[in-house]
């Protein structure tokens, strides 16, 4: 029993929540660089939210001079929030007796001189912003030595806020545009005047100020500060309690509540990590003290947070990006990305329950849970934006105008009941830390700019494209094959945002030109640049569910790849068989949905060994074969049978397995609910 539980007779959760800079300075008002930077950033931030709430309401100005001082703040955030030669903006800048106290004056001094620029670029741009947009095309050399310093201070800031790897990447490009007669193979080609890449990646809306910079700039920013509202309103903690009311007492419950929660915290926090802390502080401590496993409970908690990027609406900030890239609104991809959440997180689950039922975990009394309908009592309000968000989505409001009325309703709701009320600190602590979370999401989508830029400038999208499908030989399975390995391999340095803007410009239309449904091809690229997360050698949520389990992290990592296994199958699956993303009549729709979830419920059995009793090999191998028949599209022939035939043959096989398992048992149990 849980040490709370023995003490109060009722499980506890304590938020694990970063202190906001505002609170920061309110808390320590001392004249020292540090608080002063802090103040200045914590400034900044609101400024920029509340310029963002305004534009969502009043329209967005001239589109260089909005997308450029969305981009110029968040550059300096980056400057102060990750100085030169300090670890961290908290870093005092000298120290006595300290020899490196030359090193961080000098790394102040330049990153002093580098805001500086960052501010003359945007005076230079909005000076005459007309004129500044006329000369698109025929730039002056000021405009060409300009916008060669704003490339190289966008690739600086990406280095600070997103890390080399993107750097490095986007260096490949810049270098190939060129340089592009230096290169061989289908990399060969006529290279491409400074003067003109400078115009198309500063000047123009094809490179650092294009489609990505747009989305953020336009829709994200809203949406991550909806999530931080909703988190300073106790929405975490309502979630939680949600989910532990909802699963305690099933076998397996907290591993069960972790999986729940995870997947409404996905909802409106896109940050895999994020989540980790938010939800594995609770349930991970709670999953070792009933009996799991440290790196099971881990794993679990690893999957089901990492699940929050493909949950929708916000979907780790790139629903935006792929709605934009399609022309299609915001609802289409949310309600395509529905169902393939949904499997995910139903994978989890049934391993979750499959391993409690292996190891012969307790379930938690519920006179030690919190009651449900009390839990809903108190929270509900909370629930309500994320209505009134979808809701006015669907009857045809803009993304950036429902974002608005959802972080509106956020706050009048709070009101509503004292442990949600937030302070005008909390408001103004919530403004600041969503802009301070989309500084790494505004750069990255600013130096992906660049890239996007480049590959236009070079033509190397289109001979890329077909270089993959010539090497694939035409095969859409190697095709797909090789365009995850390329996702998993990119994720493990860059952001999810980057990885799949850079597919989309590389790799993505390789699959369309195989016939690939386009949300298909846009959604699996996104899919597998996600993955990363749980994938090793580099699974940082893994990682950081290790740390709080006190397991090892490598192992974690590889026991995670076996839990979210789900998210390896499931975009091979909607890409072979569209009617999952609602592509096609509803009928076949809701058939396929129900007999993947068969499937993903056989998986889980074989790769857990385990139903109603350990499972010899011979049933193990029975089971995998019928999920992979279940999981096959049911519109495609199957090994010379009809798909529908195939299918109807897999389900009877996990069902005769299924009643021999009920009556070797003698136990009548519904599969993944309670024994």
């Amino acid at each position: 029993m849980p040490e709370s539980a023995q003490v109060q007779g009722r499980l506890e959760y304590h938020e694990v929540r970063e202190i906001s800079l505002l609170e920061t300075v309110l808390r320590d008002r001392q004249f020292r660089l540090p608080v002063v930077i802090a103040a200045a950033a914590a400034v900044l931030a609101i400024a920029l939210a509340l310029f963002h709430l305004y534009a969502a309401v009043y329209g967005t100005p001239e589109t260089r001079s909005f997308r450029g001082t969305h981009l110029t703040v968040m550059l300096v955030l980056t400057l102060l929030l990750n100085p030169l030669f300090r670890k961290s903006h908290r870093d005092p800048l000298l120290v006595p007796g300290d020899a490196r106290d030359a090193w961080r004056l000098t790394g102040f001094s330049v990153d002093l001189l580098l805001i500086g620029f960052g501010l003359f670029v945007q005076i230079y741009t909005l000076w005459d912003v007309d004129a500044f947009n006329m000369r698109g095309g025929d730039i002056t050399r000021l405009d060409l030595w300009v916008g060669m310093g704003y490339i190289l201070l966008v690739m600086e800031a990406t280095r600070r806020a997103v890390g080399w790897a993107m750097v490095v990447v986007t260096s490949f490009f810049v270098l190939h545009s060129l340089f592009s007669n230096h290169f061989f193979g289908f990399l060969f080609g006529p290279p491409t005047s400074l003067r003109k890449y400078v115009d198309v990646i500063f000047m123009r809306a094809d490179g650092i100020f294009g489609i990505p910079l747009m989305v953020v700039a336009t829709y994200i920013l809203l949406f991550i500060i909806l999530g931080a509202l909703l988190i300073r309103s106790a929405a975490g903690r309502f979630f939680i309690d949600l989910a532990v009311s909802l699963t305690g007492h099933r076998t397996g419950g907290p591993a069960k509540a972790a999986v729940v929660a995870s997947a409404m915290m996905g909802t409106v926090s896109g940050s895999a990590v994020a989540n980790v802390v938010t939800t594995g502080s609770f349930t991970i401590p709670l999953m070792k003290q009933l009996g799991y496993r440290p790196r099971f409970a881990a794993a679990v908690e690893a999957c089901a947070s990492s699940g929050g990027q493909i949950t929708p609406p916000i979907m780790g900030a790139a629903a935006f990006i792929i709605a934009e890239f399609l022309r299609v609104n915001l609802l289409t991809v949310i309600v395509a990305a529905a169902i393939p959440a949904f499997l995910y997180y139903a994978t989890i689950y049934f391993m979750v329950h499959l391993e409690a039922e292996k190891h012969g975990l307790q379930k938690i009394p519920r006179a030690q849970l919190p009651s449900f309908r009390e839990v809903l009592k108190r929270g509900w309000p909370l629930m309500l934006p994320l209505v009134v968000l979808i809701g006015m989505l669907s009857i045809g409001y803009s993304a950036m105008l429902s974002g608005f009325w959802a972080i509106v309703s956020v706050v009048g709701l709070s009101f509503f009941n004292r442990n949600t009320r937030m302070s005008s600190v909390d408001l103004f602590a919530a403004l600041e830390e969503g802009v301070r979370s989309t500084v790494p999401v505004t750069i990255a989508c600013a130096c992906a700019g660049i890239i996007i830029g480049s590959v236009f400038v070079s033509g190397l999208g289109l001979k890329f494209t077909q270089s993959v499908i010539d090497l694939s030989g035409g095969n859409l399975l190697a095709l797909l094959a090789l365009t995850a390995a390329a996702s998993i391999v990119l994720g493990m340095g860059l952001t999810t945002t980057a990885v799949y803007i850079t597919l989309a410009a590389l790799i993505i239309p390789a699959l369309v030109h195989m016939h690939v449904e386009p949300m298909a091809a846009h959604l699996f690229a996104f899919y597998f640049g996600v993955v990363s997360s749980i994938t090793p050698p580099v699974a940082l949520a893994a990682f950081a569910a290790a740390a709080i389990a006190g397991s090892p992290p490598m192992a974690t990592a590889f026991e995670a790849s076996k839990v979210g296994i789900a998210k390896y199958l499931v975009p091979f699956i909607f890409v072979y068989n569209p009617s999952l993303l609602f592509v096609g009549p509803l009928w076949l729709t809701a058939f396929s949905t129900i007999t993947a979830l068969a499937g993903v419920w056989a998986l889980s059995a074989a790769i857990e060994g385990w139903l109603h009793g350990r499972l010899g090999f011979v049933m193990r191998g029975a089971l995998l074969v019928s999920a992979i028949v279940l999981l096959y599209p049911p519109q495609l022939r199957f090994m010379g049978l009809s798909g529908f035939a195939a299918t109807i043959m897999g389900a009877a096989c996990v069902g005769g397995i299924y009643l021999m398992r009920i009556r070797s048992r003698g136990v009548l149990a519904p599969v993944g609910g309670e024994q």
